[in-house]
């Protein structure tokens, strides 16, 4: 049986378990995207620019350490025979447990007089801390799709229970929060303000409770493969020495050559896959971070929304992510990824048409919610193509990507911020109309931006188009490296 029959045998128990492994994250990240900004602008009454940094410096801190640690897991072997990209994992994981209630919850020892950037300089420390813990799961959690399976659509398949589990981590979120707003005391009270804090902090620390137990599933169901024991039975003297009395056979086969991090930085495909990623990163997070402000402050809803919206727009997703793969066997990856943008696309002309939504909302969430499914989990396999059999640095590609997201992120929002006619925690009519813009023109017109970079995939593929050189497996010889400007043998990823 072909390595590419494998993944079909990998149980579904370990499918699962591997899934729920970055549950803790999906669940600190609905909170992060979702409520900081409502959360410090609204609740805590931060000025819209401090609110900001708060969120840029948690995505600066994030793209930093992101692929300084893709770099780490890929050279380092792990704690003995744990696994180096479990170690990694738990590392992340424990920073995360013990900084994000932090963030979620009141300054200790602040009150009414603190000064707002004392409180500032008070949540920093807590959101660095948080933010190298969710690096470090996120990108030791994907680095494991392309060595647990390698399979072409088992890798869609794997990351479609992946984003299916995010999905679950935000419904759990949206779910609680509108069981948390309705059971509050004084629920009728339909705007957001400081007597909302205990539903924050309550909420940060269920999120905290939930995310430990699946952390334990994950590393207690999943294996990761034995570095050490591969390396040793790759070793050309050592296979020549155990089978130096057999017959070789005429021809053998050459090894693929491994790919370090700086070989990356002269692929092509690296930078047009690293684009895409950054615009479906840019329309998740930054549609998912405005959707409250645009609710309450546009829309002029209850703050229940706050919570029913972003589950109808999970609900959504997690329908969709099941349809996935046999859809893009049917159309390919990247006509299923434009699909989605076709639906995110939709939901900006809405938004810019529709100046007062009320029950309709509920059909634009639906857009919404199946068009960023669709686009996430296309580019995380389109990702795993780029990597292919290249697993040994795998994790710097997924740190890399997730570097330019999170740095685009952070400036994005930062200018949003900064454009604000407001500066204060009381708003003003002109705040109407800015969420208003902000939702449609983000959405549709990053959108436009993802579908510029998927043309130049369909005309130029993912493959690897600089040769290195080949090890010959059973004869320890090492093949010269070929001029970069030779006919390209390599076959496409695609």
């Amino acid at each position: 049986m072909s390595d590419n029959n494998q993944p079909a045998g990998l149980h579904i128990c370990r499918r699962l378990s591997y899934a729920v492994g970055h549950f803790l994250n999906d669940l600190c990240a609905s909170m992060w995207f979702t409520y900081l900004l409502v959360y410090y602008h609204t609740v805590l009454g931060f000025k819209n620019t401090y609110a900001g940094v708060l969120l840029l410096a948690g995505q600066i801190a994030d793209g930093i350490c992101t692929p300084l640690i893709g770099y780490e897991s890929d050279t380092t072997k792990g704690c003995g025979t744990y696994g180096k990209r479990k170690t990694w994992h738990l590392v992340g994981t424990v920073s995360v447990l013990v900084s994000f209630a932090f963030i979620f919850n009141q300054c200790i020892g602040c009150d009414v007089n603190t000064p707002q950037y004392a409180s500032l300089v008070y949540f920093l420390p807590f959101i660095v801390v948080f933010q190298f813990g969710w690096a470090a799961t996120q990108i030791s959690h994907l680095s494991l799709i392309p060595e647990l399976v390698t399979c072409e659509y088992a890798k869609v398949e794997l990351t479609a229970y992946r984003y299916a589990f995010t999905v679950v981590a935000n419904i759990t979120v949206y779910g609680a929060a509108w069981l948390f707003f309705h059971l509050q005391a004084g629920h009728e009270d339909a705007s957001l303000g400081p007597a909302d804090i205990p539903v924050f902090r309550n909420l940060s620390l269920l999120v905290l409770a939930v995310g430990a137990v699946t952390s334990v599933l994950f590393h207690v169901g999943t294996r990761e493969k034995s570095y050490g024991a591969a390396d040793a039975e790759a070793e050309p003297g050592e296979r020549q020495h155990l089978l130096s009395s057999a017959p070789k056979p005429p021809n053998p086969a050459p090894c693929t050559a491994k790919l370090q991090w700086k070989h990356w930085l002269l692929e092509p495909s690296f930078y047009q896959v690293a684009l895409l990623y950054m615009s479906t990163r840019l329309i998740v997070n930054l549609s998912q971070t405005y959707v409250s402000m645009y609710l309450t402050n546009t829309l002029m809803l209850p703050k229940n929304y706050i919570a029913t919206i972003p589950l109808v727009m999970y609900v959504s997703g997690f329908v969709s992510s099941f349809i996935m793969k046999p859809i893009s066997k049917l159309i390919g990856k990247c006509m299923t990824y434009f699909a989605g943008l076709l639906l995110i696309m939709a939901f900006g002309y809405w938004c810019l048409l529709d100046t007062h939504m009320a029950s309709s909302v509920y059909g634009a969430a639906v857009l919404l919610g199946t068009g960023s499914a669709t686009i996430l989990v296309m580019s995380l396999s389109l990702t795993a193509d780029l990597i292919g059999d290249q697993t040994q640095s795998g994790a710097f590609v997924y740190g890399a990507m997730s570097f330019t997201d999170k740095l685009a992120n952070g400036l994005v929002v930062m200018l949003i911020q900064g454009l604000h006619p407001c500066q204060t925690e009381a708003c003003c009519p002109a705040c109407v109309w800015y969420y208003h813009y902000v939702m449609s023109g983000v959405t549709g017109g990053v959108a436009m931006l993802a579908s510029l970079v998927l043309c130049t995939l369909l005309i130029w593929p993912i493959k690897l188009r600089r040769r290195l050189p080949v090890i010959s497996g059973l004869l320890g010889t090492e093949d010269t490296e070929t001029d970069d400007t030779s006919e390209d043998t390599s076959p496409s990823l695609n």
